[in-house]
């Protein structure tokens, strides 16, 4: 494939990936995470966490995602974080997701608001089901999928002190993953 053709992929990636990110607030995804039996009792065991109301993901042979949220500490609502993922390999379509990163303590609250931090290959999420009309697909290596929140296979616990879940809004792709997600953290200062 010439270089211009894989522009022209990546461009069409970025597209769809954009077009699928639009403005959803935070609140209205943490209810569909509260509400969910998989992630519900994150929100009383961690530090805190990162939710993305929306991130667009789309490819053609090569992929691309975006979205930003906000990162909470305990509760406060302590500044915004943007992701972007790059892909190369079997993919086609496009999706848009919400998704929530829970820290296990203050240490890898720390570590994700340090100012840049990348999801290493070994990192994955569970899928789950927000409700009936939510279609939901495997996400990672460790990840766990489900037809209906009732008999949801439930996986999760904390990798390098972090948790992460997906609920799928729509589209369709091959391919969806959170290895390779790179945050961008702006904010008040860390003590």
């Amino acid at each position: 494939m010439s270089s211009r053709s894989n522009i022209l992929l990546l461009g069409a990636a970025f597209t769809i990936a954009a077009g699928f990110a639009q403005a959803v607030p935070d609140s209205d995804s943490v209810k569909l995470f509260r509400d969910s039996s998989q992630s519900s009792e994150y929100f009383h065991k961690s530090y805190g966490y990162a939710v993305f109301p929306t991130i667009g993901k789309g490819g053609i042979g090569i992929g691309a995602a975006h979205g930003s949220g906000h990162v909470y500490e305990q509760g406060k609502r302590i500044g915004r974080v943007t992701m972007n993922q790059l892909s190369v390999g079997l993919q086609l379509g496009g999706k848009a997701f919400s998704e929530i990163i829970f820290f296990k303590d203050k240490a890898a609250l720390e570590d994700f608001t340090s100012g840049h931090f990348e999801f290493s290959a070994d990192a994955g999420a569970i899928a789950i089901t927000a409700s009936a009309n939510v279609s939901v697909g495997t996400t990672g290596a460790d990840a766990g999928s489900s037809i209906s929140k009732t008999n949801a296979a439930t996986v999760g616990e904390y990798t390098h002190g972090m948790a992460v879940f997906t609920i799928a809004k729509g589209g369709l792709m091959y391919n969806a993953t959170v290895a390779g997600q790179k945050f961008s953290y702006s904010g008040g200062s860390r003590s």
